[in-house]
């Protein structure tokens, strides 16, 4: 549309300061004629559109002009350049080009150079990671996805599902999606989805409706309490791994957590990372779901 290339043409001639008319009908794939058509039209709307003929010309705004960001502050002008760098973060499709246009827009604005954002992890493999730019295209067009799914025993399932949405929620990424496998809507953490492939299916589910999420969490996080003594020597990991509230010092020194988790492999084996320092207090089946795990690992080096 003629209105959709004009808006982008002033961001494009904004951010390079100076073009020539062959390089805007090559970027937007027009005539010359046509260029000087749009910029004829912008001149004519009010938008200072310099153009000079011969060497050393070509098609400019005035000197000093810059695009009306009035309605918008420096701290927000700040919040939205911070938000398109984490979407550059994630290969968010497109993103460079919309930091471009945003740094046209807010010429006085400063890049937030205390920020860097990497989602990936110490030591990760490029080629294992999920791709999040594909996913959004997934969610965005609705196709079907299907992929490789290791549970928390490394126990591959293969799954098709319908992705609705992408979340980040305690310091991992997940996929919410409609699991043709178990008819309903699941979450998937992203770095236990392998071989990711989109289909051509399109489906038409939608969101529910509502807090989905605390719909979805239902039940099955409806856990028992777990109750634990911390000794003060692993004290920096309470900070990093536990919410404030969550964490109390005794009278004896020690330090106790209560949180709510599910009493499964995982939860032991994370436990089991705090070597001595750390004793379930209660419920008596964690206490020997945790005993005997140490005692197989002890036969294993006796």
């Amino acid at each position: 549309m003629q209105i959709e290339r004009l808006v982008q043409m002033v961001f494009y001639i904004a951010s390079r300061g100076h073009v020539t008319a062959k390089e805007l009908a090559d970027y937007f794939h027009v005539s010359t004629r046509t260029v000087y058509r749009d910029i004829n039209t912008l001149t004519i709307a009010g938008i200072p559109v310099m153009s000079a003929k011969g060497a050393g010309g070509g098609i400019s705004l005035m000197e000093g002009y810059a695009i009306d960001k009035s309605l918008l502050s420096k701290e927000e002008q700040q919040r939205i350049l911070q938000g398109l760098r984490i979407l550059q973060a994630t290969k968010y499709p497109d993103a460079e080009m919309a930091l471009s246009k945003i740094r046209a827009v807010f010429r006085n604005a400063v890049e937030p150079r205390w920020l860097e954002v990497d989602f990936s992890y110490w030591g990760s493999d490029n080629k294992e990671k999920v791709k999040i730019s594909e996913l959004q295209y997934a969610i965005l067009e609705k196709h079907v996805i299907t992929f490789d799914y290791f549970n928390s025993e490394l126990k591959k399932s293969e799954r098709a599902a319908e992705p609705l949405r992408l979340v980040f929620k305690s310091h991992a990424w997940y996929l919410a999606g409609f699991c043709r496998r178990r008819e309903e809507i699941r979450f998937f953490r992203l770095s236990r989805m392998k071989n990711l492939r989109i289909l051509p299916e399109i489906f038409k589910r939608e969101l529910p409706p509502g807090d989905f999420m605390a719909s979805e969490c239902g039940e099955e996080c409806n856990f028992p309490p777990l109750t634990l003594k911390f000794s003060p020597e692993i004290a920096h990991r309470l900070c990093d791994e536990f919410e404030e509230n969550q964490v109390s010092l005794g009278d004896d020194g020690n330090y106790y957590v209560t949180i709510q988790w599910e009493l499964n492999n995982w939860t032991i084996h994370y436990l089991l990372s705090f070597g001595k320092y750390v004793e379930i207090v209660e419920p008596e089946a964690a206490r020997v779901m945790l005993k005997e795990r140490a005692a197989d690992i002890v036969d294993i080096y006796s």
